[in-house]
């Protein structure tokens, strides 16, 4: 079938191109680059990542399969990885469609605790941050609509006990709504080093973004700010930046 798509690639696209995806060994052709992302940050991920055929992602605060996913393009392209999300039930639609990842319903903190979980009518919305649940209760058409006490585990408790022996990491991808510098503290980065982290920060300019406490905390963990969608920033591993640029 690969053999096929190739053929068929290479009477459909301009020499350049065609010729530019031959210099890749390994390289392949999606048959579909349909992004499931809320900002296209598949599309660059599969950029950065084009030289690899079949990978491994760690998803924080997955919300869904499909829906606003940064991971399902990847999967659907033979990829796996580990999906978390703290709502209760969200596991229930990952396990159904997403049999190859490994799913946790549990939340993620800088330690182990019981925190409240704030609901809302759009799950989306769902977060660990009182103050940003309480400035979103009733606006444009959001509400709590729960409130539960759910446990939480620093990061690197999960990937000791769920990360496959000898396994990499490709790229994290967090978004959990106000608590995603929590997060990544709860990391261990001398043994758990993703080449390309995605996480969301709420800033409008390049300058906020240097300025931000997630930025401090990459940079002194040998990561480099690569680039933004509106509400995304990728830090790529000094190393693996090497390896990008070649």
């Amino acid at each position: 079938m690969l053999r096929v798509i190739k053929k068929g690639a290479k009477l459909l696209l301009p020499d350049r191109v065609y010729k530019k995806l031959a210099e890749f060994k390994n390289a392949y052709i999606p048959t579909s680059l349909k992004s499931y992302s809320q900002e296209g940050e598949d599309l660059i991920l599969l950029r950065i990542f084009e030289k690899k055929r079949i990978g491994f992602y760690v998803d924080v605060g997955a919300h869904h399969p499909f829906r606003f996913s940064n991971t399902y393009l990847f999967y659907r392209l033979g990829w796996r990885g580990i999906n978390i999300d703290a709502t209760p039930g969200s596991m229930k639609l990952f396990n159904k469609f997403r049999k190859r990842d490994i799913n946790i319903e549990v939340g993620i903190g800088e330690k182990e605790d019981i925190l409240t979980f704030y609901i809302f009518n759009d799950p989306g919305l769902n977060t660990f941050d009182e103050n940003l649940a309480r400035q979103r209760n009733g606006k444009m058409g959001y509400y709590i609509i729960k409130e539960l006490p759910v446990k939480v585990y620093p990061l690197s408790k999960i990937l000791e006990e769920y990360l496959p022996k000898g396994q990499e990491i490709d790229f994290l991808n967090v978004d959990v709504e106000g608590k995603n510098f929590e997060v990544l503290k709860s990391n261990d980065w001398s043994t758990y080093r993703p080449k390309v982290v995605l996480v969301e920060i709420l800033c409008f300019s390049i300058e906020e973004v240097f300025k931000d406490p997630i930025f401090i905390i990459m940079k002194e963990n040998g990561y480099s700010f690569f680039a933004k969608t509106f509400n995304t920033c990728f830090f790529v591993e000094n190393e693996f930046l090497k390896e990008i640029k070649k």
